[in-house]
């Protein structure tokens, strides 16, 4: 869903054409499935774009190709931390700890994965305003 919702807020700004979005699983159990139904179905409600998403596994040559790589919970980062062999630029955060330090409700929290708790409502709320603190993040390095 963070892929979309990004790509959302970023052609809202007029900013879409600065940055390559992907998202990639750290795991390959859904590898070439479509968006999962129940992300596709909020984020319709949403108004929000998903067109097109296969999934696929995330590859060292990510590591190289992306600026920033950003998991939405501690065991994404676990994983991706493994699978990469470290951080050694720097590029791997979680998706809220973009938020500003006085937002306690979500700063440096992991996004509840709804693959398991079945909340698609809470998981896009935080998703969306990680989103948007990256975005403005990225907006202000520029």
């Amino acid at each position: 869903m963070a892929e979309f919702v990004f790509r959302h807020l970023a052609e809202q700004q007029g900013v879409a054409d600065r940055f390559v979005v992907d998202s990639a699983a750290t795991s390959d159990e859904e590898h070439g499935n479509p968006l999962y139904p129940p992300a596709r179905k909020k984020l319709q409600q949403e108004g929000i774009a998903c067109e097109g998403h296969h999934a696929r596994q995330i590859t060292l040559a990510d590591y190289d190709r992306y600026d920033y790589i950003v998991g939405m919970n501690e065991s994404n980062m676990r994983d991706l931390h493994r699978m990469l062999g470290g951080d050694p630029q720097h590029k791997l955060s979680m998706l809220l700890d973009h938020t500003p330090a006085s937002d306690a409700a979500h700063h440096g929290r992991g996004v509840a994965d709804p693959w398991y708790t079945r909340d698609f409502d809470t998981a896009y709320e935080d998703i969306y305003v990680g989103c948007e603190a990256l975005l403005s993040k990225l907006s202000i390095e520029d």
